[in-house]
């Protein structure tokens, strides 16, 4: 029984089916997204979505999705699915489903009378080329297929309408055409693995429209352009290979290609490799620069530095990719010193600027340090790790102070968002977070103590007294600045304005291993968040008795912007409760967490396929909402599975 299927009563319902979605990734970049069914429902969604750098920084899709139709006997059935004005759908290909898996790769069987063809679809690794393979499982008579291509040639962030500037010229190359819509675009080579005939008949496919975009406010209709179509017969056992690309292949090759691509896909056949999968959907190799990179998430997150530092452990050393924390940290380690020595980024990463970052970016190395050994840590990143705490020590970022209590103060967070609570609507925060902020404090203590230990290893006596000196006056002044009289911390203090909100951004000094609280203190600070932040799909961003509580993400722009701190639930906050919970109760608390973790093994057949969304609502059904696939999630998630599992032993 496959891990991952879905059979014909729910793939025929559409109530249920096209909510459901699937992303495969090249790990340079590109992807393909649609759904289950076939259906694009997001101007995201797209067969061939790749980057073009010499256009912008988007991604840009140009095969929007590919129809097939199966002949016998002058009949035409049409595999296809579209969503058009007025919840009308055509034509109806998911009808002919009788099963859809995604153990390995996407596969989609099609029963059509006497006919049943399979389908299967993989995205070749750091190669701009989707692969779709065809075979004709069982027919009666001599069939036919039929392809037909829809191409946009636009960016994600926008819609292609018809138009008299769209270039209609296409070549012919080995076994297929290629074509190009606009200046600036690359050419689109669409091959067989056989001979085919193309048949030019160039039209437009008018008011095809995406309804998750409806849902979120945006604009949702667009046209597509097809050029033609290209048909050739199928033999009973008989497998047909396509390929679209950016550039061009030996067709024959394709066949071969596709199944040693197959052979090195890992299953996802349970949970734990279902996230395994995912993580790897993270990777981004630049191919011009040779950098390595994790994206936040998919499908509009590019390379965001809080969530590089944030998930990179889960998603390398919690599954024994330490080769890959290497890469990634040695690309990020050359923005963090380009920003430490006030030079511009030479990496393409984004928000190094942010308070909590380099302290995220410590806290990231000292699991490697954990994981690795100390040895192995000074030999690499023992002057990052320093030049990151004298940064701070020295007063030179530019929106933080090191205060004479021992404490971090962040400056202007009233006027731009500082931290990952980091929504804006008219132009300001939804959460205006300023001054002693709770959990860069937490990571603040945690390095300082941290460094010292590594210093006290390597026999720096005079590093590691300084550095403890400054965590003994910084955990003297946390317990006075953030508990507060009911038992657990302000999120914020500002002077004379405190933050009593309940957020979860007070289990960071809980579930970090060097916490300026008692053991009470913590279990208290953990009680509250047990009570008013757990849901099963991770920690709401805000208690549901603070004001301004809004557990619903949904709407347009704007009201989704007022919601996304203020109640929604996000995943990778589990991973620290869990921290917390074992680090506080032992194999005593084992269980529950266990029954917790049901929740997300159950979003594997959910939102996207094998992957955890970005948050959720806060309340119940809490249905999951944002990008499809994110990497802090998948991180969190996998470094509590993985704990779980270390427990049990």
């Amino acid at each position: 029984m496959s891990y991952l299927r879905f059979e014909k009563a729910l793939m025929t319902n559409l109530q249920e089916s096209l909510p459901k979605e699937v992303l495969r990734t090249n790990r340079s970049g590109a992807y393909s997204c649609t759904t289950i069914v076939d259906c694009n429902i997001r101007k995201y969604h797209g067969l061939l979505v790749v980057p073009i750098p010499e256009l912008d920084e988007d991604n840009h899709v140009l095969l929007s999705s590919l129809d097939v139709t199966v002949i016998q006997h002058g009949a035409e059935f049409n595999l296809g699915l579209h969503k058009y004005q007025g919840n009308h759908f055509s034509p109806n290909g998911h009808k002919y489903i009788k099963e859809f898996d995604c153990d390995t790769v996407p596969t989609t069987i099609y029963r059509v009378g006497g006919v049943l063809l399979k389908k299967e679809v993989l995205f070749q690794h750091y190669e701009d080329r989707i692969l779709l393979k065809y075979t004709l499982l069982d027919a009666h008579s001599s069939t036919t297929l039929r392809f037909r291509p829809f191409l946009a040639f636009r960016s994600v962030r926008e819609f292609t309408h018809e138009n008299g500037y769209a270039n209609r010229d296409y070549s012919e190359v080995d076994n297929g055409i290629k074509t190009c819509m606009y200046p600036g675009y690359p050419e689109l080579y669409m091959q067989f693995n056989k001979k085919n005939e193309f048949v030019f008949q160039p039209d437009w496919y008018r008011g095809v429209e995406y309804p998750k975009e409806q849902e979120r406010g945006y604009y949702f209709n667009e046209d597509l352009y097809v050029p033609g179509y290209f048909e050739m017969n199928i033999r009973k056992g008989e497998s047909i290979v396509f390929s679209a690309s950016t550039s061009e292949i030996k067709s024959s090759k394709l066949k071969k290609m596709f199944d040693e691509e197959k052979q090195i896909r890992s299953p996802r056949d349970n949970f734990f490799h279902c996230l395994i999968n995912a993580a790897h959907q993270f990777h981004l190799e630049d191919k011009v620069s040779g950098e390595t990179y994790l994206l936040a998430g998919y499908p509009w997150f590019k390379v965001r530095a809080r969530d590089t530092f944030i998930a990179l452990p889960g998603l390398t050393l919690g599954i024994e990719e330490h080769d890959y924390f290497e890469k990634v940290m040695d690309t990020a380690a050359k923005g963090i010193m380009d920003f430490i020595e006030g030079r511009p980024l030479s990496v393409k990463i984004y928000e190094m600027d942010k308070p909590d970052v380099l302290l995220w970016a410590i806290w990231s190395l000292q699991q490697f340090a954990y994981d690795l050994g100390r040895d192995i840590f000074l030999k690499k990143y023992k002057e990052l790790a320093r030049a990151i705490i004298d940064f701070y020590l020295e007063n030179r970022h530019p929106y933080v102070k090191f205060m004479e209590n021992g404490l971090l103060c962040v400056e202007g967070g009233d006027q731009t968002p500082m931290t990952w609570m980091n929504s804006v609507s008219g132009g300001r925060p939804v959460v205006p977070r300023n001054g002693y902020i709770v959990e860069v404090n937490a990571l603040w203590y945690n390095a300082l103590c941290f460094c010292a230990e590594l210093a006290e290893y390597n026999e720096d006596e005079e590093a590691r007294a300084k550095l403890a000196g400054f965590a003994e006056r910084c955990k003297a002044s946390f317990g006075s600045t953030f508990l507060n009289q009911c038992g657990y911390l302000f999120d914020y203090v500002d002077g004379e304005k405190v933050d009593w909100s309940v957020r979860p951004n007070m289990l960071f000094p809980v579930a970090f291993d060097y916490s300026p609280l008692t053991n009470e203190q913590q279990k208290n600070i953990l009680d509250m968040v047990t009570r008013e932040l757990l849901t099963p799909k991770g920690l709401r961003s805000l208690s549901s008795k603070s004001d301004g509580y809004r557990p619903i993400y949904a709407g347009p722009q704007s009201q989704r912007d007022l919601a996304y701190h203020q109640g929604t639930a996000w995943p990778w906050l589990f991973g620290f409760y869990a921290k917390a919970c074992l680090k506080l109760y032992k194999q005593s608390r084992l269980s529950f967490l266990e029954r917790l973790m049901v929740g997300f093994e159950d979003e594997m057949t959910q939102h996207c396929v094998g992957t955890i969304s970005e948050l959720y609502d806060g309340n119940p059904p809490f249905k999951s909402r944002g990008a499809v696939s994110f990497a802090a999630n998948v991180a969190e998630i996998l470094e509590a599975s993985q704990l779980l599992e270390k427990y049990r032993l």
